[in-house]
């Protein structure tokens, strides 16, 4: 049963797509191409980009101490972003804008920062002079 509700969303999206870009060329007619021809374009420039940046943004969040897997997820939700602006339709871009405004908190768990425990002890490095008056 779950596989033929799931067939049917995954055949109706494109169908609803369809339509939705049929009733869009009807309010604003042939400006709907440049949309979705601008559209397609910012999704490859964000693929593009985020391609560049996730290595930086792995690393730096591996040397501040933070999880990797929420520098995974981020990266991972901008190129779906970036594929919903590919796929033609107004629908997928809008659900593209939603998936990158709405801030990551809303995905998942506020990150907590790890503190060292506080046992009294102040690391530091020291020098030892000798004292000519103790000869």
């Amino acid at each position: 049963m779950r596989l033929l509700i799931g067939i049917i969303i995954v055949l109706s999206f494109p169908a609803l797509e369809i339509y939705t870009l049929v009733k869009v060329y009807q309010s604003i007619g042939l400006w709907v191409f440049a949309l979705l021809l601008l559209s397609a374009f910012l999704g490859f420039a964000l693929i593009a980009e985020e391609r560049l940046a996730f290595v930086g943004r792995m690393m730096m969040t591996v040397q501040s101490g933070g999880s990797p897997i929420r520098a995974l997820l981020a990266s991972g939700r901008t190129m779906i972003a970036g594929g919903l602006l590919i796929f033609p339709g107004v629908i997928s871009d809008v659900l593209a804008m939603l998936l990158l405004l709405v801030p990551a908190q809303l995905f998942g768990r506020k990150s907590r920062i790890i503190t060292p425990p506080d046992d009294g002890v102040i690391e530091g490095e020291f020098r030892r002079e000798n004292d000519q008056r103790l000869k």
